[in-house]
């Protein structure tokens, strides 16, 4: 999930200095979204292997 979350900010980097604002703006959007799912993700998995019973 965080390699795809640094695959779209690379893009996002490229097209907004290539020009293309749209397709960075729509990528960094992407990166966003993608990362904060990683975040919860990350701690769901920290509670749940904590072990409590």
């Amino acid at each position: 999930m965080l390699y795809w979350t640094l695959i779209f900010l690379v893009i996002a980097l490229v097209a907004g200095v290539l020009g293309f604002t749209g397709v960075a703006s729509a990528a960094s959007g992407i990166a966003k979204i993608l990362f904060v799912i990683f975040l919860v993700l990350f701690l769901v998995s920290l509670v749940a292997g904590r072990g409590w019973v």
